[in-house]
């Protein structure tokens, strides 16, 4: 195609990025087309960054209002900001979130306006979510497919997914990660820590994010080694209340942080980093702990399996397996630094920016040009190297 787009992006609570793999992909997507020469414009919720900034690195910010809450903010935000976009001349709309597929329709009703999804994990799995939480996800994914263009699958998991269970097609697209060592190590000081003293958490205070199990497990690990979680609840939680009570004082809650580079640091002084995600496709916290040069302990399931690979040490969503990864990490250097370079090298080989850009830009430019009009079957726009057995656990 070669011209300029107008693309809008919705779904996400901004940039520049504070909270999450949504916020983070939009941030770098953004920045990333518009350095290519595309005018885009991000939607964001008010607060987002100090002063509601017009402007960030180029990318155009526009915000809007909605009501507070776990369940309704992204429902509501995505719909006034539909509302606003659909008064303006974009060429394509890239929405974020399965939840907002509803809302695209708007979109698809009133000026015919292409619009592509990614549409993330499955959400109807988190244990967070009650039975109408849980039906209207479902509802959300099956509407999703009615109407958008094309769907983005940010793991080959929910790519297969989506065609098992929808036969619908997408294209896969993942995440990406910077790589790079410590640049300010005394940034570690500010939270107490020293290089290699601590196994590292990073994540919000959600039940399917299994920070219990991690600290259970902890606990019935002999070190002097603290455990460190990075991550809030968002709302009020009485999960993250129980969890921060019973942790007892071998585990620190240093809460959200989102000072530029600090949690870079956090990341390359850890001694390990341990992820607990069970529900989702390719998480961007998992993706930076690889890059960041971690030895890292992965939950056992799909979406984190495809990620790692030879990577990272598995284990099962049992304490007392994780705490036997934990002492064998403990007692075996060894391994942790194969793993430790490792984790850079599959990021470098399977998770680039700049690629991931690549395959936005191509989407994107497709939507507008009406090429998914016929549904082409499932395809990869970033495609990753073969498939094979992840960290030996003998």
């Amino acid at each position: 195609m070669g011209h300029k787009l107008r693309v809008g992006i919705l779904g996400t609570r901004g940039i520049p990025a504070h909270y999450g793999g949504f916020e983070t992909c939009a941030e770098e997507v953004s920045v990333g087309l518009v350095a290519r020469g595309h005018d885009v414009t991000v939607y964001c919720r008010r607060g987002n960054a100090p002063g509601d900034p017009v402007e960030y690195k180029g990318v155009r910010l526009r915000y809007r209002s909605h009501f507070a809450g776990k369940a309704s903010g992204t429902l509501t935000h995505a719909l006034t900001c539909t509302w606003d976009a659909i008064r303006r001349d974009f060429d394509v709309l890239l929405y974020f979130n399965a939840a907002t597929g509803p809302v695209a329709w708007l979109a698809r009703l009133t000026r015919r306006t292409p619009v592509v999804l990614n549409v993330d994990g499955l959400e109807w799995k988190r244990r967070k979510w009650g039975p109408i939480g849980r039906a209207y996800y479902v509802l959300a994914e099956w509407a999703t497919t009615k109407v958008v263009d094309r769907i983005i699958a940010d793991s080959l998991t929910i790519q297969r997914y989506y065609v098992e269970r929808w036969g619908t097609p997408s294209t896969f697209v993942p995440y990406g990660a910077h790589l790079g060592g410590p640049e300010r190590p005394e940034v570690l000081g500010e939270y107490g820590l020293e290089p290699r003293s601590y196994f590292l958490v990073v994540g919000r205070l959600e039940p399917d994010n299994n920070a219990d199990l991690i600290v259970e497990a902890f606990g019935r690990v002999a070190t002097d080694k603290v455990l460190v979680i990075v991550g809030g609840a968002g709302y009020r939680s009485s999960f993250a209340e129980e969890l921060r009570r019973g942790a007892g004082p071998r585990v620190r809650f240093v809460g959200p942080v989102y000072r530029p580079g600090h949690l870079r640091e956090l990341y390359c002084g850890a001694f390990a980093y341990v992820h607990g995600h069970e529900v989702g496709g390719t998480n961007p916290a998992l993706l930076q702990a690889l890059g960041s040069g971690c030895c890292v302990l992965a939950l056992d399931v799909p979406f984190n399996a495809e990620v790692v690979q030879e990577a990272a040490l598995p284990y099962r969503r049992d304490p007392d397996d994780l705490a036997t990864q934990m002492r064998r990490v403990l007692a075996d250097p060894r391994l942790v630094d194969r793993l430790r370079r490792s984790g850079p090298e599959r990021v470098r080989e399977a998770y680039r920016w700049d690629r991931v850009i690549d395959g936005y830009e191509r989407i994107l430019e497709r939507a507008v040009e009406g090429g998914y009009h016929a549904a082409p079957a499932a395809d990869v726009a970033y495609p990753l190297p073969a498939v094979s057995q992840h960290a030996d656990r003998d």
